[in-house]
């Protein structure tokens, strides 16, 4: 039967039968038919690779053969780059190369029948090919043999040969013409030559590591002759530290690092003998091979690569946080393919008390990796990181090498926290050093000031931890994969509490009775007892909770609002019931480092100077959009411009010991000012955000999700948003969707129409 899949190019990649690939597509051609053929074509589409090389293919330069494949998953990541993952399906001919679009090609396919063979030939050769591929892993010491386990259970000589090329370190262009090739029996043929081939290879790479053996049986022996030398010195009365030396000599040779850095280390230890214990360096040196020496230059943990385990592991010890959790999945899929796929750099970004620091935690235990915090906040020393040369006085590692001795191996997860606070002065610039640090083309062979020998970093997985992606420095965040993490909603805080946190508490205080509360209860301790987007609090006003509770040795362990009143005292958030607020005054959403906000706007004008005050801590963007919101109310035709002759306009936001800053607060600072202006009040269950032009237009916004996360808590009903935000609504808590009106805008004619038009007297 013939159907019409869409084409996708790949001029330096083949993809075969049963094969899964990574890609990371840039340009909007490739991004549009991903697109489509996830809506029209069941995430299937043809790829192909061009006959020719030149960079501009013809239709006529495409094959009459190509892999169907399946889109697995795509992920668009904050660079606008689309990461996608690709499995390989089955060969199919190519009847006709059609035009879709412009840019798109389209192709009309059949099934290919696959000849069939006579069954005891076809059995020899698949012995043969599977004794090849044995005798090739077992050539070589840095290939993985993790392809027997692939290929033991399954006896199909198409499976077999597509997923052995796919295995072998082949260009483009030969795996290319495996594909193409449609007889299994001249493609195990084939193969069984290209191991042979790289069988030789091996073979010939391991004489050559057989010379170098050869060259150092003259070390040793000048080993020996520097052993006499310090006996002859022992009889001269030279003291030294033989026994020291020695170990340093056996630690050096236990390590696999590479030559120069074996040679340097060497010297160095060369040095040590020839040094007497008074001199000023030797304890210098002593300290240097101390460090260097017992860095885990090849010690390695063994990963837990178990996709069922992890995702287990990391459910138990955290609640939500579901994009955090897929991408690990992601990861660990790609190491199963891959061993050698390089780490992601991801970026943890969200208010405090979330759980960016423990959910980096159960990462590294859930991969069975060792864990290392390296909080970076405040950091005005580039030399904390990079270390400093050991010729100065107190000299050490820079924290990163520190942290690597401290876990012992050189794939631990570390984290490194608030990454937006570092700060730049006279002594450096500690973000150009994580750029070394992080970067997976340079931290291969990371340089510290001290131990002065590269030290491969790309083992490690890096996780970073931000409250505002606006505070971390741009080149930085240019190599990070950032993961936007937002507050948690009153009744996620419920689930959380009674999940997570109250468990941990009895299992911690060891209570075999636990505490009896309504949900309705827990919300009242939430919101009379806490204020913050995360829980972090709430752990510690319930563990108080708790333990005074144990402390009262009380029988009933139900517990009401009084009984929290009792043992918590006064709430230290009083819950008001909204009223209709004053004219002048209106609620708009912020978002901080700390979560979202809902902050009071208020308006007043009085006769004097012609001008506009404005108070309440606030920045220069929002002093504009004041002035903007101010500029707009006098061209447009809701107020009579006589009204702002000889009058002062002032605005105020609440909280002024709060520094606010942003252009998000237009259209409520416009709000407030009409609602003055019209001697008509707003109730105090609206809230607004967006930023506004001169000419009215409503303009998107970010932070949405925590803004209305804000507006929920707090109790208001209606929101007005632009009306280009709305995608962003496909990450809001449903929860929330449900029980606030939101209102899209584009045009502040929209909110005059429905808050003021009609109530006008």
């Amino acid at each position: 039967m013939d159907y019409t899949l869409l084409v996708m190019l790949l001029k330096d990649l083949a993809i075969l039968p049963f094969q899964e690939i990574k890609l990371e597509l840039k340009d909007e051609i490739s991004k549009t038919i991903v697109k489509l053929s996830s809506k029209k074509y069941n995430n299937r589409l043809l790829v192909v690779l061009p006959n020719s090389n030149v960079k501009d293919a013809s239709v006529d330069d495409l094959p009459s053969v190509g892999v169907a494949t399946y889109i697995k998953s795509q992920i668009e990541l904050s660079n606008g780059n689309l990461r996608l993952t690709l499995r390989g399906e089955k060969r199919v001919k190519v009847l006709k190369y059609q035009a879709f679009s412009e840019d798109i090609i389209a192709a009309n396919l059949t099934d290919i029948i696959l000849p069939k063979f006579e069954p005891n030939k076809e059995e020899v050769i698949k012995r043969k090919l599977k004794e090849s591929l044995l005798e090739y892993i077992n050539s070589s010491k840095s290939i993985s043999n993790s392809i027997i386990k692939t290929i033991e259970d399954n006896d199909n000589l198409d499976f077999l040969t597509d997923v052995i090329t796919s295995f072998l370190p082949l260009s483009p262009v030969k795996k290319n013409e495996y594909m193409k090739e449609l007889n299994s029996e001249k493609r195990a043929i084939s193969l069984i030559k290209d191991l042979k081939i790289e069988i030789e290879y091996n073979k010939l790479e391991e004489s050559l590591d057989n010379n170098v053996e050869v060259r150092l049986t003259k070390e040793q022996e000048e080993y020996y002759l520097k052993e006499k030398l310090k006996e002859i010195e022992d009889v001269l009365n030279i003291s030294k530290d033989n026994e020291s030396q020695n170990k340093y000599l056996e630690l050096l040779n236990s390590l696999d690092i590479p030559e120069k850095t074996h040679d340097k280390l060497a010297m160095e230890i060369d040095r040590l003998n020839k040094m007497t214990v008074n001199s000023p360096e030797y304890g210098v040196l002593v300290s240097y091979l101390d460090w260097t020496l017992n860095l885990p230059w090849n010690k390695q943990s063994i990963d837990n690569l178990n996709e069922k385990s992890i995702l287990s592991h990391l459910n138990k010890s955290h609640y939500g946080l579901e994009e955090v959790k897929e991408r690990i999945i992601e990861y660990i899929n790609v190491k199963n393919i891959n061993p050698l796929a390089t780490n992601p750099i991801i970026c943890l970004v969200g208010p405090p008390g979330i759980g960016k620091t423990t959910i980096t935690k159960s990462i590294a235990e859930a991969l069975n990796r060792e864990f290392l915090k390296i909080s970076v906040a405040g950091l005005n020393d580039a030399t904390e990181l990079s270390g400093t040369r050991r010729t100065y006085l107190g000299a050490l590692p820079g924290k990163i090498m520190q942290g690597i001795k401290k876990c012992g191996v050189n794939n631990p997860v570390i984290l490194i926290d608030e990454v937006d606070k570092m700060v730049k002065d006279f002594k450096g610039d500690p973000a150009s050093i994580l750029l070394d640090v992080l970067d997976s083309n340079q931290n291969k062979n990371f340089v510290d000031n001290y131990i002065e020998e590269p030290f491969d970093l790309s083992n490690v997985l890096f996780i970073l931890t931000a409250n505002s992606i606006n505070n971390i420095p741009y080149t930085l965040y240019d190599r990070l994969e950032v993961i936007n993490l937002s507050s948690y909603t009153v009744f996620e805080k419920v689930d959380i509490a009674k999940k997570f946190i109250l468990p941990k508490i009895y299992a911690e205080l060891k209570m075999s009775k636990k505490l009896i509360m309504k949900d309705e209860t827990l919300i009242y301790l939430i919101n009379s007892y806490t204020k913050e987007a995360g829980v972090r609090n709430l752990t510690r006003v319930l563990k108080s909770l708790v333990t005074k509770v144990i402390a009262s040795k009380k029988d009933s362990l139900t517990i009401t609002n009084t009984d929290i009143n009792h043992y918590l005292k006064e709430p230290l958030y009083e819950i008001k019931p909204l009223k209709i607020s004053i004219s002048g005054m209106v609620n708009a959403l912020a978002y901080t480092d700390l979560g979202g906000a809902i902050l009071k706007v208020e308006a007043s004008i009085y006769n004097g100077e012609e001008k506009v005050i404005t108070t309440g801590a606030l920045g220069d963007v929002l002093k504009e959009s004041i002035l903007v919101a101010t500029s707009f109310i006098k061209e447009s035709d809701y107020v009579s411009s006589t009204v702002f002759y000889n009058r002062t306009i002032h605005i105020h936001v609440l909280e002024g010991a709060v520094k606010k800053e942003g252009p998000s607060c237009g259209v409520a600072i416009t709000t407030a000012l009409l609602s003055k202006l019209l001697d008509i009040k707003v109730n105090n269950d609206i809230a607004f955000t967006g930023e506004i032009t001169l000419k009215g237009n409503v303009l998107p916004i970010g932070g949405l999700k925590e803004k209305l996360i804000a507006a929920y808590n707090g109790g208001i009903k209606k929101v007005f948003i632009p009306s280009d935000n709305a995608n962003d609504l496909l990450y809001v808590p449903k929860q929330i969707i449900d029980n606030i009106e939101i209102k899209l805008v584009s045009n502040y004619q929209m909110i005059y129409e429905e808050l003021f038009k009609n109530n006008i007297a």
